[in-house]
């Protein structure tokens, strides 16, 4: 029996060898952890398999492959960034309602909000009744719909126009507008800028009432006043008493007394040119709409098994929500469903902006005024001083005159003094000498 010599020493990283395994094993498995191939290729007619490497921990990242069609920097996702933000955030919207009493001004903001947004008003009595003054009461509810919440602000206008000389009833509007916008433009300018709420009125629903031919001249007042502050959206209220060709005569005459007086109602934006046919169609229905008769109901009726929102007459039902009875769903489609932000930004970047650059024009021309007069001021001053400059110098000049005749008049007299006294001195000589 042939004596087989020693296998090698084994490496410093080879795992412990286990018992009962013999030195060509090790050798095959020491060669197929570090690489080698030959050895074990010959031992393997002793049917042991070599041991196979782990695999490790971190493997190589793998290429990127360039997919044309999926490929994307990721500024696509900046609308759904922005709605995010501004659903958390919430939105505020603020309505001015004006008309006089009767004419189904709060009727009209419950029906289109579906709220009871006047619950705790109380009537006024008859002392009150009297001397009718405009006021303004401004009430505010939270709407929460499919997650978006909206701060809605309804401003009120009680007394406008039930008084006998409703000559200022304007009045209490325009100063209304112009106090929000200021305090907006206050509030704006100062150093926290981070929570400024907006009060400022974003649409002025004007009521005209149904039994006029056209508007009055307190109703072209007002609106000539305001129509470059708000955006102000006519109004038929209680159109229910009009028919249909009356109605259509009412608005044609509105229409024409705005354009006979140069006043410019709220301008629908123009539809781009990749909107959809049915939006077209929607926008060109809400702009023939105007002025808008509508009719307000909080009361629900069944009619042929279907709810509906309406006011029953001994002659029938009139369905609030039917375009032929009323354009009540156009108002709240154009208010609420697709010129709401529109309204918003109008406010900001055309009525606001009006309003910043006259304070910021009269905030410059006071500057200047001051200025102006500082400047008067100091050249007064400067003129008063070089004029008392020169009357101490005219005195000083005075007295140093005065002061140079009274040394000449001493000079000449010390002069006379010493002629008399030589001359005396020269009588005295003669006389002793005889």
């Amino acid at each position: 029996m042939k004596h087989q010599p020693p296998p090698p020493p084994l490496p410093l990283t080879q795992p412990p060898t286990m018992g009962g395994t013999s030195g060509g094993a090790v050798a095959n498995a020491i060669s197929s952890l570090n690489g080698g191939s030959s050895h074990a290729n010959n031992n393997n007619h002793n049917g042991i398999e070599p041991v196979k490497c782990r695999p490790p921990l971190y493997p190589k990242p793998k290429t990127p492959s360039f997919d044309k069609d999926r490929d994307y920097i990721g500024f696509a996702t900046l609308p759904e960034q922005v709605h995010r933000k501004s659903v958390k955030r919430g939105f505020e919207f603020t309505l001015m309602v004006v008309g006089e009493s009767g004419l189904g001004k709060s009727t009209l903001i419950n029906s289109l909000f579906l709220g009871d947004l006047y619950k705790n008003r109380q009537m006024p009595n008859v002392e009150e009744r009297i001397e009718k003054t405009t006021k303004v009461e401004k009430k505010t509810m939270d709407i929460e719909e499919r997650g978006v919440r909206l701060r809605l602000t309804v401003v009120d206008t009680p007394g406008f126009g039930d008084a006998i000389n409703c000559e200022d009833s304007w009045r209490v509007c325009t100063q209304y507008i112009d106090e929000q916008f200021r305090q907006y433009f206050t509030d704006e300018s100062g150093l926290n800028r981070r929570n400024i709420q907006d009060n400022r009125v974003h649409c002025c629903l004007y009521f005209v009432p149904p039994w006029g031919h056209s508007l009055r001249q307190m109703d072209l007042d007002l609106i000539r006043r305001l129509h470059r502050k708000v955006n102000i959206v006519l109004v038929i209220g209680k159109a229910d008493c009009l028919n249909k060709q009356e109605v259509r005569k009412l608005k044609e005459r509105i229409l024409q007394d705005l354009e006979d007086n140069h006043i410019q109602l709220y301008q629908f934006p123009e539809c781009d040119s990749d909107e959809d046919e049915d939006f077209k169609q929607q926008d060109r229905e809400l702009k023939a709409s105007i002025p808008f008769a509508v009719v307000g109901s909080n009361t629900i009726l069944e009619v042929a098994g279907k709810k509906v929102r309406g006011r029953q007459y001994p002659w029938g039902v009139v369905n609030v929500e039917d375009p032929e009875h009323s354009d009540f769903i156009k108002l709240r489609t154009f208010l609420i469903s697709t010129h709401m932000q529109d309204l918003k930004d109008t406010t900001q970047d055309v009525h606001y902006e009006n309003f910043r650059a006259q304070c910021i024009s009269q905030i410059s021309q006071h500057a200047l005024r001051e200025r102006g007069k500082l400047k008067r001021d100091s050249i007064s001053s400067t003129n008063g001083f070089d004029a008392a400059i020169s009357e101490t110098d005219r005195l000083l000049l005075q007295k140093d005159e005065e002061i140079r005749r009274m040394q000449d008049m001493l000079t000449q007299m010390q002069e006379k003094l010493k002629q008399t006294h030589l001359m005396e001195m020269k009588k005295n000589d003669s006389v002793i000498d005889v």
